[in-house]
């Protein structure tokens, strides 16, 4: 976005407000540049920002059907904006900003190009923690496979069935499975975490070699204390290997 160093111990909504809020009617041109404007598109992708990622499930929250979104998607791939996971066939935006947009700005582009971000504010104090559970799941992916250089990690994403989902399914150049979880909450995290874990894998009979946990907040002593070559557990700390 050409914004330069940002202060990011800031509060995010103010910087919301200044950098992208007052500057909407250039980013909205630079965003229909990327989208060509259509409203369908804008339908889908607003859907996927603002759900589970799941194909039926955004077809439906975009009112439009499997033929048409079907459509959509394969153009939104297309273009970049897009993508299909590969181990669980959920859609993700490649642009966490773009991502941003679609779920509290251009749904609300009435009450912004007016002036009026009450709606925007509203809606980003009420969601902020649940939309950011996604980009730490993605920077954990990340992270994880600057963590298995002896044994790269050569598949990893999310995963889902009708009976579980994992915030994190990986495997390794050597065969090993790696499932685990991502937890962005203000609380450390239990030794019940990796028990339900275990009981998740245990139900959709996925043999798992290691476990991984990532917490914003740290974990309980009792968990720390399980740490070992097949129980990884990675803090906030930890991120700063991505940002050098």
């Amino acid at each position: 976005m050409s914004w330069g160093e940002i202060d990011s111990s800031k509060p995010s909504y103010p910087l919301i407000e200044k950098l992208i809020l007052d500057d909407y009617r250039y980013i909205r041109n630079d965003i229909t540049e990327l989208t060509s404007g259509a409203p369908l598109y804008h339908s889908v992708l607003s859907a996927i920002a603002t759900g589970d990622g799941r194909t039926h499930s955004t077809f439906k929250k975009a009112k439009v059907d499997d033929e048409a979104g079907g459509n959509a998607v394969e153009e939104l791939v297309s273009r970049g904006i897009i993508r299909v996971g590969k181990t669980d066939d959920k859609l993700f935006f490649n642009s966490p900003f773009i991502r941003f947009w679609f779920a509290f700005v251009s749904p609300l582009f009435k009450g912004v190009r007016d002036g009026n971000y009450e709606e925007v504010k509203n809606r980003f104090q009420n969601r902020q923690i649940e939309f950011v559970q996604l980009t730490f799941i993605e920077l954990s992916h990340e992270l994880l496979k600057q963590n298995f250089q002896d044994d790269k990690i050569v598949e990893i994403g999310t995963y889902w069935d009708r009976d579980i989902e994992l915030d994190i399914y990986a495997k390794t150049a050597s065969g090993k499975t790696i499932v685990g979880s991502c937890k962005y909450t203000n609380s450390k995290i239990k030794k019940s975490e990796l028990t339900k874990l275990k009981e998740s894998c245990s139900k959709s009979k996925i043999k798992a070699d290691i476990f991984v946990i990532f917490s914003k907040k740290g974990f309980s002593s009792e968990l720390k204390s399980l740490k070992s070559e097949t129980l990884k557990l990675f803090t906030i700390k930890n991120f700063k290997s991505l940002v050098e």
